[in-house]
């Protein structure tokens, strides 16, 4: 027997006009944790989804426990014991967490003549399996009363149902808690020690060193090497991604704030729950951190700004103007923009090209006599938007969703830089992208701070957050308790703020 469980050779996959895979290779051995790296675009979600059958490959070959195989399709894959959790959740909200948990595959009994679900037998295998991960849910309860995290939880719980040899976690710990994330490492542990062997793919470089055994490194859709993660540091792991030294992971701040440009006084929601009485100003060319631990209602605050959440009292003043704002259309007018956290549910627009991407929120000045788009016009916005922001493309026609999550989040920028706002809300603007395509964001953020913009930008890691704000706005429990220079921030004043309860 090999000492392989699974073995990936000379993967090539091809999609119109990328080469997403270029004689990939991968080999996986029992009982261990072998991280999968490489920036966004380097092909490791796709090399993944060729070894569970989402996607045939062009070429190459899979030697499954010594034999070589060919997965037809996903069932196939989980038929043999090889499970995934996507990166991107596709949950069905109004079913059960246990019809969730086997959909596709549901337990059944005869009924007469008739084959029927057996939901008793379902219930019950569901509820053990939860239990074996460590869930306390119910099995009976509707998927969509869980929160995102805990409907992450509950996709390792299905792929743990599976009773697999080989589990690949995409990003598993995207939308985690600190806690979740502990109890996930747990899972890990346990799994590792029954001799499961896992993929564990992410960009959080603390986890990777913490929790694996083995790295591989990808890099453009090829091969870059395999060692073990004993001894690795994050600037090797960082170079054998980018192809290059990053010698700082934040770019040198340019900008110099201004005046005061944009207040908010006693904003509060209509939700007793949500944010109230905040109270705030970001001046011209400043960058305002925000920070906060899970449920401050940072992003319920911001949203309320733009006006995709109602409020009760309060007031938005630009430059000493007062605004009203009850709906997103009112915000974009007033020269608000906003990237929101989630960008595959509420920023992208999938199936539609990244010209349309683009242009949507400014077709106004794209018409021909008030009825017909340019579409010259259109396209030199694109292509210019294409060259400033490094967006890797085919062309323009591309469907958003075939890109990588950084040039997704570019094109989203370029979206709101077509409208040339004055104030950017940019919602988790760097989550689930890897370290070169970070910088790249950064670099873009501190350039519009550079031009005068005001930037008001929320993220969980305290490192981002303190590397590139001028001020940083702590939350906690709907309530902003307090405002820390940016030279002097540091994790312990901020926790001390966002653990600030009432």
């Amino acid at each position: 027997m090999s000492e392989y469980r699974l073995e990936m050779r000379g993967v090539v996959k091809t999609f119109p006009g990328v080469k997403a895979l270029d004689h990939a290779q991968l080999q996986l051995r029992p009982g261990t944790v072998h991280a999968l790296m490489g920036e966004n675009g380097a092909g490791k979600s796709t090399l993944m989804k060729c070894m569970f059958g989402i996607y045939h490959m062009d070429e190459g070959e899979v030697i499954y426990e010594g034999e070589k195989v060919e997965i037809k399709g996903p069932l196939d894959a989980l038929n043999r014991g090889i499970a995934m959790v996507h990166q991107e959740l596709q949950p069905i909200p109004e079913r059960s967490i246990g019809e969730n948990i086997y959909v596709g595959r549901y337990p059944t009994k005869q009924f007469g003549p008739v084959t029927v679900i057996d939901h008793e037998k379902m219930y019950a295998d569901a509820a053990k399996v939860l239990k074996e991960v460590h869930l306390n849910f119910d099995p009976k309860a509707k998927l969509g009363s869980l929160s995102v995290s805990q409907m992450q939880l509950v996709e390792i719980a299905k792929a743990v149902s599976a009773d697999c040899k080989v589990l690949i976690l995409d990003e598993p710990t995207s939308s985690l808690t600190a806690a979740e994330v502990e109890a996930l490492f747990t899972i890990v542990d346990e799994l590792r020690a029954k001799g499961v062997s896992i993929v564990y793919i992410s960009h959080k470089m603390d986890e990777i060193l913490r929790i694996s055994d083995e790295v591989t490194i990808m890099r453009d859709g090829q091969y870059i090497g395999t060692w073990q993660a004993k001894g690795l540091t994050t600037d090797f792991i960082i170079t054998k991604m980018v192809g290059r030294e990053l010698s700082n992971l934040y770019p040198p701040r340019e900008n110099v704030p201004g005046e005061v440009v944009f207040e908010v006084k006693d904003f509060t929601s209509i939700n007793p729950k949500s944010f109230r009485n905040a109270t705030f100003n970001v001046r011209k060319g400043e960058i305002l951190g925000v920070a906060g631990l899970v449920g401050a209602q940072r992003t319920e605050l911001m949203e309320g700004l733009f006006g995709l959440r109602a409020h009760t009292k309060g007031t938005i003043t630009y430059k000493g103007q007062e605004l009203k704002i009850d709906q997103p259309r009112d915000a974009i007018k007033s020269g608000i923009a906003m990237l929101t956290e989630d960008r595959r549910a509420t920023g992208i627009l999938g199936v539609l090209s990244i010209a349309d991407n683009v242009s949507i929120a400014s077709l106004d000045q794209y018409l021909i006599g008030g009825i017909m788009l340019d579409d010259g016009k259109i396209e030199k916005l694109v292509q210019d938007n294409v060259a400033k922001l490094s967006i890797k493309t085919p062309s323009s026609k591309t469907q958003i969703q075939t890109l990588s999550g950084g040039n997704q989040q570019k094109v989203l920028i370029s979206r709101w830089l077509a409208n040339d706002p004055d104030v950017f809300i940019l919602d988790e603007p760097t989550r689930g992208i890897d370290v070169g395509a970070k910088y790249e964001i950064y670099c873009i953020i501190a350039e519009l701070a550079k031009q005068g913009k005001s930037i008001i930008m929320i993220s969980s890691e305290m490192s981002e957050l303190i590397g590139m704000s001028d001020r940083i706005m702590v939350m906690c429990d709907g309530r902003v308790t307090g405002f820390i220079d940016g030279d002097k921030a540091n994790q312990e004043n901020i926790m001390a703020l966002a653990t600030q309860f009432e």
